[in-house]
């Protein structure tokens, strides 16, 4: 195939002696090429231009931007610290009242009046209800009654005995006569004692009738209304009685430390207890053990723990659900650390320790009692030495550190130091007060700009 082309002729040249141009030289020709040669030349330099910025380390930073680059990292530390740590005892358990009553009518009758509230707190003794009295006053007056005439029975008698003794004396009667007299006596005597106990027992059933507290303790919920007619034999009797000054809390330790617990106890220690809510965040309030039951629970291996609350604001309700801590003991003297300081690995526990060069290694370390956050530590630490609680996630061994106390103001970002922050921070805020200007000009009327 020639590529020489063919003359064609046109307007502009009849005769046909140009020759049209073919191929790839003739996109040269083109205006459109060179725009879109030039767009590409454009972005590409754009593209390097952005790719070798973001190469170039920032201020402060390392190589490419990676902190600990050369620089140390910022990490939180804290002090170990020589002191005393409390060593607890936890259990779940119930609020138990130390006595509830089902306040219960001794005698059957009309109930009259409900003297009480719902909800009351109310001491021994106190009046509760009246029942219908009138039936053992009624009672009480036939007692007496019968009583009376029995009396004057048994007087007479006595004065015929007395008469027949004389007449005996005097051989005027036989002796059987005087021994009847004498048997009647003794038997009137004891008619009087019948009838004197007919008559407590109408006063008793009177006194019944008025219904009192049989303990202190806070009401429940009335069972009957007045108008009813009530008896002993009622299930649900009038209303409840808990006591709940003081009040008690059962819970259960593991059989292991029953051993600690008795010898406690048996050397006449008494072992202060607190009652915490559900989640272990409210302290409810504070009290003793008394005592631990007498056998283990082979189902659960578990043992029973009573201790008793003096509950002076009724923060413990009955069958309340409790987080019960027992202190157990008191270790004076030991070595403590943050518990956040505290790193578990393959080989075990370790804390990362900041030595004096401001580099830290990885230390081996014994854990001891746990209270909050605080640990004990038995060995691999002494007071005095600094260890990390924040930051160890990007540690390792004799990396360079730059340890700020706890509790201080956060350490500004690896690579960044704080007067750089503070000026770039002042920039912010002076173009924040500029904007705010340009802004409250721009608000203005022009006649007031």
């Amino acid at each position: 195939m020639n590529n020489m082309s063919t003359p064609l002729a046109t307007d502009d040249d009849p005769a046909g002696t140009r020759t049209t141009r073919r191929g790839p030289l003739a996109l040269f020709g083109r205006w459109w090429f060179w725009v879109l040669l030039l767009a590409i030349a454009g972005g590409v330099y754009f593209f390097y231009d952005r790719s070798g910025a973001a190469q170039e380390p920032a201020p402060g930073k390392g190589a490419a931007g990676a902190p600990g680059a050369g620089h140390p990292l910022p990490v939180i530390s804290a002090t170990a610290r020589t002191g005393d740590i409390n060593v607890y005892l936890n259990g779940l358990g119930t609020v138990t009242p130390l006595n509830t009553v089902t306040v219960k009518t001794r005698v059957e009758g009309q109930l009259m009046k409900l003297l009480f509230r719902e909800g009351q707190v109310v001491k021994q003794g106190d009046l509760l209800a009246e029942i219908d009295p009138r039936p053992y006053q009624v009672q009480l007056t036939q007692a007496q009654g019968q009583m009376a005439r029995d009396q004057a029975q048994l007087k007479n008698a006595q004065i015929d005995l007395q008469r027949y003794r004389t007449l005996f004396e005097q051989d005027s009667i036989a002796r059987q006569q005087l021994d009847t007299q004498a048997a009647l006596v003794r038997q009137y005597e004891g008619t009087i004692k019948a009838d004197q106990g007919l008559i407590d027992n109408a006063r008793l059933q009177l006194t019944y009738s008025r219904i009192t507290a049989p303990i202190s303790g806070r009401l429940g919920l009335r069972q009957v209304g007045p108008g009813n007619i009530v008896s002993g034999s009622d299930a649900n009797g009038l209303v409840v009685i808990t006591q709940l000054q003081p009040i008690s809390v059962i819970f259960t330790i593991p059989e292991d430390n029953v051993p600690r617990v008795m010898k406690q106890l048996q050397s006449g220690r008494k072992l202060t207890i607190d009652a915490y809510d559900r989640e272990q965040k409210v302290k409810l309030a504070s009290g003793t053990v008394t005592t631990v039951d007498n056998q283990i629970d082979s189902a659960t291996g578990t043992v029973k723990v009573k201790a008793e609350f003096p509950n002076d604001d009724y923060g413990l309700f009955p069958n309340q659900f409790v987080n019960a801590r027992v202190l157990l003991d008191v270790k004076q003297g030991v070595t403590i650390v943050p518990t956040a300081a505290i790193q578990r690995g393959t080989q075990g526990t370790f804390v990362y320790v900041v030595k004096p060069d401001q580099t830290v290694t990885a230390r081996p370390v014994k854990l001891g009692t746990a209270q909050g956050e605080d640990t004990s530590i038995e060995s691999g630490i002494q007071a005095g030495e600094v260890v990390v609680v924040d930051g160890t996630d990007k540690l390792r061994e004799g990396a360079k550190v730059e340890a700020a106390p706890r509790g201080a103001a956060a350490a500004p970002a690896a690579g960044q130091p704080a007067a750089a922050e503070s000026q770039r921070t002042g920039k912010r805020d002076g173009a924040k007060k500029g904007n705010g200007k340009r802004g409250d000009a721009a608000a203005q009327p022009k006649g007031e700009q």
